[in-house]
């Protein structure tokens, strides 16, 4: 079903959006465990995808198919409750998107996986996340399905179990597994249920990447209160992709071209949207499994993208910009502090995994013995002179 849009300076949402406190959250005794377990799956699928390819690249979200450069503009008339944070204020800021799947392999694109879409924000003011301090963007990252494949953190350790010892496995194998899942996703939304886990594996149809919609999938701080966010095609040529097949049997790469293709000839508009959390029963900070519901508090935009026509990747140099790009929903401002247990393991996760790229790709000037447990973690070139 199409999502329902709202204007920006539309009516207070249904229930008034709940501040937060820190009871909002609830840590589990064993966390820190589980999240050094967690570094240590990721770093064995890094270190299997290295030593097949020679080159490290990310635990998760591996294989890039296109980076677009543009312009945020936050709208006008918000409603207090959503001019929060960087939406305050009706502003421009450059932004660059990355769009990827979720594999910590590099696979043909006919094994159909998640699509993930990263947004690094420039020039953003405002007190910084710790560990971000010096730096000026706001990363938000965003997959293309409302709930996340796992509750909290305990649970996503079993998953990244399961896709580390799938990493390794033949391609060809995966595209036959990948065929009988799609099968099965679609027997069970015929049944009017999606499983998530499916769509992980290898199920997720063969849709076009650019026709999804994005979310944030786990909460954030948004200002004084609590929000997942998400991403919608906003102009007509990229909402005529919805729900679009693309044909990627013989393409390894069909999704990187079928991205440069479109915007060679158009540019495309995506509505950043904000679901404020109104309700912490039913919609809860520390499950992240739980899609919030639409009826208790609509998606609200706030905010526009616009990515003028360009030309998408360069075959040439795709290694060396895709290693210069780092995204960590903590880098960025206090204001949109990422939550619960699934966020909070992303703190370390993400820059473990940024670290052991650049170890492996720029050799250290000192010895590995003499690495940090957690190496620091590289800052971004600027990506283009606006």
């Amino acid at each position: 079903m199409a999502p329902v849009e709202y204007p920006m300076s539309a009516s207070p949402a249904l229930h008034a959006p709940l501040p937060y406190d820190e009871t909002c959250e609830d840590v589990a005794p064993d966390e820190v465990e589980v999240i050094a377990a967690i570094n240590e799956e990721l770093l064995k699928i890094a270190r299997v995808v290295c030593n097949d390819t020679g080159h490290a690249m990310r635990a998760v979200h591996a294989k890039g198919h296109g980076l677009l450069r543009g312009r945020m503009t936050v709208e006008p008339g918000l409603t207090p409750p959503l001019a929060q944070g960087i939406f305050r204020e009706p502003r421009s800021y450059p932004v660059l998107l990355r769009l990827s799947t979720s594999a910590g392999d590099v696979l043909p694109d006919s094994v159909s996986l998640p699509r993930g879409l990263a947004l690094k924000v420039y020039d953003v003011p405002g007190e910084r996340l710790e560990g971000s301090e010096g730096e000026t963007t706001q990363d938000f990252l965003f997959v293309d399905a409302p709930a996340f494949v796992a509750p909290d953190a305990r649970h996503f350790l079993k998953s990244l179990r399961l896709l580390a010892h799938t990493t390794d496995k033949a391609a060809g194998l995966k595209k036959v597994l990948s065929a009988a899942l799609r099968g099965a996703e679609q027997a069970a939304e015929a049944l009017g249920h999606e499983s998530a886990t499916l769509r992980s594996l290898g199920g997720h149809p063969l849709t076009h990447i650019l026709g999804e919609t994005y979310h944030t999938q786990v909460p954030l701080l948004h200002g004084r209160y609590m929000a997942k966010l998400s991403l919608v095609p906003g102009s007509d040529e990229l909402r005529a992709l919805q729900g679009t097949t693309l044909g990627l049997a013989g393409q390894p790469d069909g999704l990187r071209d079928a991205i440069r293709q479109f915007f060679r000839a158009h540019g495309g508009e995506w509505l950043l949207r904000a679901q404020l959390c109104t309700d912490l029963q039913r919609m809860p900070i520390e499950d992240a499994s739980v899609a919030w519901s639409e009826a208790e508090s609509p998606h609200r935009p706030v905010a526009r993208i616009v990515c003028p026509p360009q030309d998408t990747w360069d075959d040439a140099l795709g290694h060396d910009q895709e290693d210069r790009l780092y995204f960590s929903p903590w880098r960025g401002v206090a204001e949109h502090r990422p939550l619960g247990s699934v966020m909070r393991a992303r703190r370390y996760a993400y820059r473990v995994s940024a670290g052991f790229r650049r170890d492996r790709n720029a050799p250290p000037p000192e010895p590995e013995t003499a690495r940090t447990h957690v190496p620091p973690v590289p800052r971004d070139a600027p990506p283009w002179t606006t």
